[in-house]
């Protein structure tokens, strides 16, 4: 029986995001999407902040690439964060001719609190919208123009197209394209049109001048994303998609740079989910579909850590022959058909389909020790030391 109730309330779970779609559909079947904002693609003035940590080795890439975009002069400044750096990443800052605030406090580290010690001391209010950008980010030209479409941003926030800097690295990076555009390209367009809101990814992500003037900056966990995402849709704020704006960002290309990632983003979500989920339920801010997606959205795993469940449940399920083994195998099952559906539409759709689909043969493999660095990720639920990430040079750089 205990087995029996996992089960269940794992394939719950798994099919929470499924039914959100389903319900996606029908919102926008019978109108209740949202309305196209009116808004023009030059009017909005932005301020891109760049938060770093020891970061020399890429940030050249990500100034030049923000020097180069094709946007009004005026309309958008870019601001360096040094944080805690023991690294060259403020004096390269300063000879690319970016303003820099070099923020040391050793008892406060992080991105969070370095982006909101930012924000206390900038001019906020004379922009339209604050755009965080990692300092390992490189930006399509036309990053800014085509955020701007979602005009009018003071009251709202909007997402970007996070996509990556190095697909070809490895099957990792390869596989990891594909869930991207999967997400960024149909998942998330999906929930637009449908009135829902788009989770933010930290990367590429706006936050609304007025917005910040209400609220503040106040998520400071170790996934301050999902934490703005929950906490904005709590308080009714709309969170848009903008796949045209379009952002890359170096991805680990093997298991052993990705592991701190992945369990960082896990136990991140969970957290948000126990802290912030409550209060998400309660709100009177928000409809009840929106709700629901929230939560979806909290509690999914990633694809590679889902398929590694129901690979786990449905042989504990097959061996066992618990009550109920049938429908909650099949239930299992079906719930990997969503994820398999966007995969696959996003493979077809890739430059080099055929490569690409050779990579996910790496799946089962990834999909094990995505298990197991999920059971790792517990410990980081109630606050744990972060490990940074491994960053390595572009090929050709």
């Amino acid at each position: 029986m205990a087995l029996t109730i996992l089960c269940a309330l794992v394939a719950l779970v798994l099919l929470a995001p499924l039914a959100s779609d389903l319900l996606s559909l029908a919102r926008i079947a019978f109108g209740a999407g949202r309305p196209a904002r009116p808004g023009g693609p030059e009017d909005q003035r932005l301020l891109l902040l760049v938060p770093a940590h020891n970061e020399e080795l890429l940030i050249d890439a990500c100034l030049s690439a923000l020097r180069g975009l094709r946007y009004p002069r005026g309309r958008a400044s870019v601001v360096v964060i040094a944080d805690n750096c023991t690294d060259r990443t403020a004096a390269l800052a300063t000879s690319a001719g970016v303003a820099c605030l070099e923020r040391v406090d050793r008892e406060h580290p992080g991105k969070p609190r370095a982006i909101a010690w930012a924000l206390a001391r900038l001019p906020v209010a004379d922009y339209d919208a604050v755009v965080i950008v990692d300092a390992d980010t490189m930006v399509d030209p036309d990053f800014a123009r085509e955020l701007s479409r979602a005009a009018p941003l003071r009251s709202a926030a909007a997402q970007a197209y996070f996509g990556l800097s190095n697909p070809d690295e490895s099957p990792l990076t390869r596989m990891s394209a594909v869930l991207a555009a999967a997400t960024h390209r149909y998942a998330y367009r999906l929930k637009s049109r449908a009135g829902l809101n788009v989770p933010l990814v930290g990367n590429g992500m706006a936050v609304g001048t007025a917005v910040l003037a209400e609220y503040g900056w106040d998520a400071f966990s170790i996934c301050e994303d999902w934490e703005m995402y929950a906490l904005l849709t709590e308080r009714g704020v709309s969170i848009a998609g903008v796949p045209g704006a379009r952002i890359y960002a170096q991805e680990a290309r093997s298991l052993s740079e990705s592991g701190t990632q992945r369990e960082r983003w896990t136990a991140g979500r969970l957290s948000v989910l126990v802290r912030v989920g409550p209060r998400l339920l309660a709100s009177g801010q928000t409809s009840l579909a929106q709700k629901l997606d929230a939560l979806a959205e909290l509690a999914a795993p990633g694809p590679g850590l889902h398929l590694g469940a129901v690979t786990v449940l449905g042989a504990a399920l097959s061996l066992l022959h618990p009550p109920g083994a049938g429908p909650l195998l099949a239930a299992l099952l079906g719930s990997l058909l969503r994820p398999a559906i966007y995969a696959a539409t996003a493979l077809v759709a890739s430059p080099r389909p055929a490569r690409t689909l050779a990579s996910f043969f790496f799946l089962p493999v990834y999909a094990v020790w995505r298990v197991a660095t999920a059971a790792r990720a517990l410990r980081l639920v109630r606050g744990g030391p972060w490990v940074r990430t491994q960053r390595h040079q572009h090929h050709g750089a």
